[in-house]
């Protein structure tokens, strides 16, 4: 597996793509913090750039590599290796690099900057985190679905849905919810439908580091409560990180009751 993952990492970072996504954060960095002294400012506009487009960078990325290395995924499956060693291998290369590409191209500007002397260091850091968390997250979901998925335009359709599902209807649905059962205690119903969208989960634990829950109202005293404390930010990584094991459990299972 690790000779799949090196050859699929060291394919990806030579593609152009990989420069191009490499590129926009770098610039994106550079044109933040000449547009603003305050760092703490930056970090706010950079998340909300990063919740969106990474886990669209991801979904994308996940299925087109997928669908365009068929050929060479084949005649890997010609060879004596396991059929699971190739798609993790596969999947950990592709996200891997994609997350090198965001931590480097918005960690280059800030350091020169001088973000290790600031006191938003921590911020920064945590955007970086559950940025590199959402890459992995929805590059396994991409070939979850691709590996389920023969036919191109499905396995691209069913990605954009789950993106668009995950990014945009989500938060439409939890706040309808919200407001259509307000006379009700919802405390506890907010908390667990927010941990299971890792868009939302990450947005939270950002605001929450930023010290800006003001802006959620109620639901933002009820998240400070909870995800404020040391259990709470334990939990939401670890729940971060059941985000990608699970996706990758179906990648192994799938991959290796697949008839190709």
């Amino acid at each position: 597996m690790l000779k799949i993952l090196k050859y699929s990492f060291y394919d990806l970072m030579r593609s152009r793509w990989s420069y191009v996504y490499f590129l926009f954060y770098l610039l994106l960095g550079i044109v933040l913090l000449f547009l603003n002294n305050d760092l703490s400012k930056a970090v706010i506009t950079l998340m909300n750039v990063i919740i969106i487009l990474v886990p669209l960078i991801g979904t994308i990325f996940g299925v087109m590599y997928y669908y365009n290395s068929r050929e060479f995924t084949e005649l890997l499956l010609a060879q004596p290796i396991k059929r699971s060693s190739i798609f993790l291998g596969q999947y950990f290369g592709v996200a891997t690099s994609l997350a090198m590409s965001l931590i480097i191209g918005l960690g280059l500007p800030f350091a020169f900057y001088g973000i290790f002397n600031s006191s938003a260091i921590w911020d920064f850091s945590l955007l970086l985190i559950t940025g590199g968390f959402l890459t992995f997250i929805f590059t396994a979901l991409a070939f979850v679905i691709a590996l389920s998925n023969e036919n191109k335009i499905k396995g691209f359709g069913y990605a954009i849905l789950l993106w668009l599902f995950m990014a945009v209807i989500y938060d439409g649905l939890f706040l309808m919810s919200l407001l259509y059962f307000e006379d009700y205690p919802l405390d506890k119903f907010s908390l667990f439908a927010t941990m299971l969208n890792p868009v939302d989960l990450s947005r939270v634990l950002i605001l929450l580091k930023l010290d800006i829950s003001a802006l959620l109202g109620y639901t933002g005293a009820v998240f400070q409560q909870f995800f404020g404390t040391s259990f709470g930010v334990i939990l939401s990584f670890v729940m971060l990180v059941f985000w990608v094991v699970i996706p990758t459990f179906f990648i192994w299972r799938i991959a290796k009751r697949k008839d190709f």
